[in-house]
C-alpha cells in the first residue's frame, strides 16, 4: 500500500527540511515546495493526501490559495503560520482549510495533525457508495459537486464536504456541536463554531435553502442540527 503524500509549501528552508525529515520519519512521503507556482504545477500531475500550507508567501496570497485548493481541489489543508490572531485562524478555517497550526510548533504535533486529517477522511463510510441522493440533490463526493434536478452543477469545498457527508450519514438525527467537533476534529471553541456556521451557512446557499426557514438543515438552538431530508446512498 502506497504511503500517503503530503506536500509541503513554506518559502522558510528550514521549515521545509524539519517537515520533510519528521513526516518521512513517520512513514509519509513528502513534496516540499518554496513558491506556490511550482507548487500549483505539481497539483496537476499528483494530488497530495494533506497539503500544509504557509499563508505568508513571497507569490501569492496565501489565503487565496488555500481557498482555491478546499474549492477546486478538495484537498485537505492544514494551515502552518506564524500568524496567531483568533481572526487569522477563523479567515483560513472559514475558507476552507481544515485545521491551523502556528509557528512555533513541535513537530510530533504536525505528524499528529495530519494523520488525524487522514483518519477523518476515512471515518465515515459511506453505506453504498460516493454518491448520496437526497430531496431532488445529488452529491458526488468523489468530485466535490452538488448536482440539482437540471443537472446543474456547483462545486462545494472539502470542508463543506466533510460537513454535508455528516449529515446525510445522520439523517434525521439530532448532531450537537461537541458531536460535530469530536467527528470532524479541528480546534474547539470560537474557531470551530464560526467555521462551522459559515459551512453550514455556505452549504444552504447552494443547496437553495430559505435561511429564515430552511427545510434540510434545521437548527436547533442550544443543541444542534437535523439533517431533515431522504436519503439513498449509491
Amino acid at each position: 500500500m502506497t504511503a500517503p503524500l503530503v506536500t509541503i509549501l513554506d518559502d522558510e528552508p528550514e521549515i521545509r527540511q524539519i517537515l520533510t525529515d519528521v513526516l518521512e520519519d513517520a512513514g509519509f512521503r513528502t513534496q516540499a515546495f518554496s513558491r506556490a507556482r511550482e507548487f500549483e504545477a505539481s497539483l496537476k500531475r499528483v494530488t497530495p493526501d494533506v497539503c500544509l500550507v504557509d499563508l505568508s508567501l513571497p507569490d501569492t496570497d496565501g489565503l487565496a490559495l488555500v481557498h482555491r485548493l478546499a474549492l477546486e481541489q478538495g484537498a485537505s489543508v492544514i494551515i502552518i503560520s506564524g500568524r496567531a490572531q483568533v481572526q487569522d485562524r477563523v479567515t483560513g478555517l472559514e475558507l476552507g482549510a481544515d485545521d491551523y497550526i502556528t509557528k512555533p510548533f513541535e513537530p510530533a504535533e504536525v505528524v499528529a495533525r495530519v494523520r488525524a486529517r487522514l483518519r477523518d477522511g476515512t471515518k465515515v463510510v459511506q453505506p453504498g457508495g460516493n454518491t448520496a441522493v437526497f430531496n431532488g440533490w445529488i452529491a458526488h463526493f468523489d468530485r466535490y459537486v452538488l448536482e440539482d434536478e437540471t443537472g446543474t452543477e456547483s462545486p462545494f469545498s472539502h470542508a463543506e464536504g466533510e460537513v454535508l457527508r455528516l449529515f446525510l450519514e445522520s439523517p434525521k438525527r439530532l448532531i450537537s456541536r461537541a458531536q460535530m467537533q469530536e467527528m470532524l476534529g479541528g480546534g474547539a471553541g470560537e474557531s470551530f463554531d464560526r467555521a462551522m456556521d459559515v459551512r453550514i451557512s455556505r452549504l444552504r446557499t447552494k443547496l437553495k435553502e430559505d435561511p429564515k426557514n430552511p427545510r434540510l438543515i434545521k437548527t436547533i438552538y442550544g443543541a444542534g442540527y437535523i439533517f431533515l431530508g431522504e436519503v439513498e446512498w449509491r
